[in-house]
C-alpha cells in the first residue's frame, strides 16, 4: 500500500474522530465542508456527460439542509421537498431550456449529496445538548466512561467503525485473496473482499452492541452490522457506476492515494439513514438493555 494512501487515510480518520467527538456545530460545519467538496465532484461527473445541473443552487440548499438537521432534525424532512421545488423553479427560469437530465442530476445531487448525508448530523446530535460543555454546542469528554457519553456520539462512532472495518477488510482481502469478480461496474472488487468486508462490519457491530448493552444482543448488533456492510458496499458500487458512466477513474484528486472526496465517502451515503432509524425506531421497540 502506498505511503501516501496510508498517511492521508490516518489524517482523515483523525479529523473524522475529532469532529465526531466534539459534535455540535463542529461536526455540522466539518461535515458541511465534506458535503460541499463531494457535491462539486458529483456535478463535475454530471458535466462530463454534457449535463448542466443547477449546481450553485443545490450547493446552497444542501448546506441549509445540514444546518436545519442540526437545529431541528424533524424539520429537515419538510425542507427537502421544498429545496427540490426551489431547484426546479431555478431551472425553469434559465435562458437555456433545462432538460430532464439537468433536473434529474440536480435533484439527485440534493438527495445523494445533501439529504442522505444529513442523517449523520441528525444521528450525532442525539443527546448532545444535554451534555454540551464547550461553546457551539460541543462536547469534550471529561473522563472515559462510555455510559456518560451522549447516544449520538457512541452510535456514530460505532457506525463509522463498522464502515471502516468493511472498507479495510474488503480492500485487504480483495487485493490479496480475491479471485471472483463481484461486478463489471467495478472490476477490482471481488466476492471474497465483499463477503469479508460485510463480515467485518457485523463483527464490529456485535462487539459494539455488547459494549453498549443493547437489547436483543447479539441479534441487534448483527442486524445493524449487516445493514451497514451491505449499504456501504452498495454506496461504493453506485459511485463506481457514476464514474464509469462519466469515463473517469477517480471522482477527484483531493486526497493523495485515495482520489476524491466521493471516492472515500461513498460508503457513508446510504448507511446514514439506515443507522439513524435503526437507533431511533428499531432499538426503542426492543425491551431490555441498559
Amino acid at each position: 500500500m502506498p505511503w501516501s494512501r496510508v498517511i492521508s487515510g490516518v489524517v482523515a480518520i483523525a479529523l473524522a474522530l475529532a469532529m465526531i467527538v466534539l459534535g455540535g456545530w463542529y461536526f455540522t460545519v466539518g461535515f458541511g465542508v465534506i458535503i460541499y467538496l463531494g457535491q462539486l465532484e458529483y456535478f463535475q461527473l454530471a458535466r462530463a456527460k454534457g449535463i448542466a445541473p443547477a449546481a450553485k443552487t443545490t450547493l446552497v440548499v444542501s448546506q441549509a439542509l445540514l444546518v436545519i438537521s442540526n437545529l431541528s432534525p424533524t424539520l429537515a424532512d419538510a425542507v427537502f421537498p421544498v429545496a427540490g421545488t426551489f431547484i426546479c423553479f431555478y431551472l425553469l427560469f434559465q435562458p437555456k431550456f433545462a432538460t430532464i437530465a439537468d433536473i434529474s442530476a440536480s435533484i439527485m445531487g440534493l438527495f445523494y449529496g445533501g439529504y442522505l448525508p444529513s442523517y449523520w448530523v441528525r444521528l450525532r446530535s442525539l443527546g448532545q445538548l444535554e451534555v454540551s460543555n464547550i461553546p457551539l454546542d460541543g462536547y469534550l469528554p471529561q473522563f472515559f466512561d462510555f455510559n456518560s457519553l451522549p447516544i449520538g456520539l457512541t452510535h456514530t462512532l460505532l457506525a463509522f467503525s463498522c464502515i471502516w472495518a468493511a472498507d479495510i477488510g474488503a480492500y485487504v482481502v480483495g487485493k490479496f485473496f480475491g479471485r471472483t469478480q463481484l461486478s463489471n461496474i467495478s472490476p477490482k472488487k471481488t466476492v471474497e473482499g465483499a463477503v469479508f468486508g460485510v463480515t467485518g462490519s457485523v463483527v464490529v457491530a456485535i462487539a459494539g452492541s455488547w459494549f453498549l448493552g443493547w437489547a436483543g444482543y447479539p441479534v441487534t448488533g448483527a442486524a445493524l452490522g449487516l445493514l451497514i456492510g451491505i449499504a456501504s458496499l452498495l454506496g461504493d458500487l453506485t459511485e463506481s457506476m457514476m464514474k464509469r458512466d462519466a469515463g473517469v477513474k477517480d471522482s477527484g484528486q483531493l486526497i493523495p492515494g485515495h482520489g476524491g472526496i466521493l471516492d472515500r465517502a461513498d460508503s457513508y451515503v446510504f448507511t446514514a439513514p439506515l443507522v439513524y432509524y435503526f437507533v431511533t425506531l428499531v432499538l426503542p421497540l426492543i425491551p431490555g438493555g441498559r
